[in-house]
């Protein structure tokens, strides 16, 4: 029975499950927090996983490991493997005006042409998540730091480096031997997803020189091995991962309704949205990731129960007593602006407000409604850019309110399936560790529900009333 790990490395906490690697059963796992912030020193991710590994009781007896991470955080290392200045994480948003002026300079002043620019070249427009924005950042406000960093890689590429067995101090050699893959490279603005190249121009453009940056392994090739043995796995950005964790396939769109809202998909084309609103990465199979954000979805539904003095459960109840359409109420949910559509100043609003309609009962479902109606947004968003979506693939704390659920099947006239709560990324990781180990990857299975849904009979009326009211939004 070769058993193999999978980490997920995220913004507040490191996971590790150990699976069977030919059944996917779970045989044990550990994990540990995180500290919080948005500028990191790396120390503190290997302290982590140190920790969650001996919490998973070892992995002496795994045959395989890899790592999903989070996405675009800067690490820059010098020439000796040490690590230069704590990492900027992708929510750090200090490089918000390097990500502007990139765009400006792209385009010669005209951000329009700037915008073309970037989405033909890289698959995405700069913002200050991306990795080339903070580089930027720092060779403007850092240039001492920027000139010693002789290498620049990711939270995953990092630490799937540090289990190999290097580390600070192990020299320039060692910087040669960092390793990457295509899904978490492609979300930092140096990466063409379409041509699997880096972009040495662009990098030398932000941050003034070029530096290591690590080799981009095929999707079941080896970053390298444990002192143990083990073998390590090229792991992937934390959606690529999480979408190798419930076996997303070409046609399937994986929702994750969270803190924020996330809808991506895996396609068989690349994507080049200029207006910025799709991302176009890679995932972590050889396919293509196009993938969209929404800033508002559970913490609505945390604000509305507290306003009804309702628990989450009893806020769900309330909604699936209330008929669909909400008698009329629509809430457009930008509650803390949004970004899809782009509309950082927004705020929320309610219509259709009437005497009998201003209900408990009502509230609730509109606030529902509202934010499943935003990702069908996010959605939209992806097929204007040729997704082919023919299954919604439902994750995160929100998917499963049976409320939510009900809503979407109607709200995407699509097939959804409800995967059991679980590590998505880390079980990710350990499926990707189990093909290195074969040579493809394992069909583990995804335990679930699908939700019923109605034939498509067009746009859904509450879907095409909340689209008129947040229409109005983005006209101010």
């Amino acid at each position: 029975m070769p058993l193999v790990a999978g980490i997920d490395s995220s913004t507040q906490s490191c996971k590790v499950v150990i699976r069977d690697s030919v059944t996917g059963a779970l045989v044990r796992q550990g994990r540990a927090s995180h500290p919080e912030g948005t500028e990191i020193h790396p120390d503190h991710w290997w302290t982590a996983l140190q920790e969650a590994i001996a919490a998973a009781g070892g992995l002496d007896d795994v045959d395989a490991v890899s790592v999903g991470g989070q996405q675009h955080g800067m690490v820059c290392l010098d020439e000796s493997g040490n690590v230069v200045r704590p990492a900027l994480l992708w929510n750090d948003t200090r490089s918000a005006q390097d990500a502007e002026e990139l765009i400006r300079n792209a385009g010669q002043g005209d951000p329009a042409a700037g915008a073309s620019y970037w989405a033909g070249s890289t698959g995405t427009v700069p913002v200050a998540s991306l990795t080339a924005t903070k580089l930027r950042w720092l060779a403007r406000n850092e240039p001492e730091n920027a000139q010693r960093t002789a290498a620049v890689c990711l939270p995953h590429d990092w630490l799937s480096w540090r289990l190999a067995g290097h580390g600070p101090g192990t020299g320039p050699a060692s910087l040669e031997l960092l390793r990457t893959d295509r899904s978490d490279a492609s979300g930092t603005g140096y990466f063409s997803a379409t041509t699997g190249e880096y972009l040495p121009d662009v990098l030398e453009s932000t941050l003034g020189h070029l530096p290591v940056l690590p080799g981009v392994v095929g999707p079941l090739e080896t970053a390298g091995k444990t002192p143990s043995g083990a073998l390590i796995g090229p792991g992937a950005g934390d959606n690529a991962a999480a979408g190798l964790g419930v076996s997303a396939g070409v046609g399937d769109v994986v929702i994750s309704i969270g803190t924020s809202g996330t809808v991506f998909a895996v396609s068989d084309t690349p994507s080049r949205d200029s207006s910025g609103l799709v991302a176009g990465f890679a995932d972590a199979t050889g396919h293509y990731l196009p993938l969209a954000c929404t800033l508002n979805a559970t913490r609505i539904f945390d604000a509305t129960a507290a306003l009804l003095d309702v628990s989450l459960n009893e806020l769900g109840a309330l909604a699936l007593s209330a008929p669909e359409g909400a008698e009329g109420l629509t809430l457009v949910p930008y509650f803390e602006g949004e970004r899809t559509p782009n509309l950082p100043e927004a705020t929320g609003s309610l219509h259709g407000l009437t005497l009998s309609n201003y209900t408990p009962a009502n509230l609730a479902r509109a606030a529902i409604e509202g934010v499943v109606c935003s990702l069908a947004d996010g959605l939209a968003a992806l097929q204007a850019q040729g997704v082919d979506a023919r299954r919604i693939i439902l994750v995160g704390g929100g998917a499963q309110s049976e409320a939510v659920q009900h809503v979407a099947a109607s709200a995407f006239g699509l097939p959804v399936f409800v995967p059991k709560p679980g590590e998505y990324v880390a079980d990710g990781a350990a499926r990707q560790a189990a093909g290195v180990l074969t040579g493809q990857l394992p069909g583990w299975p995804v335990e679930g529900l699908t939700v019923d849904h109605a034939e498509p009979q067009g746009v859904a009326p509450f879907l095409e009333r909340y689209r008129h009211y947040a229409a109005k939004a983005a006209i101010g």
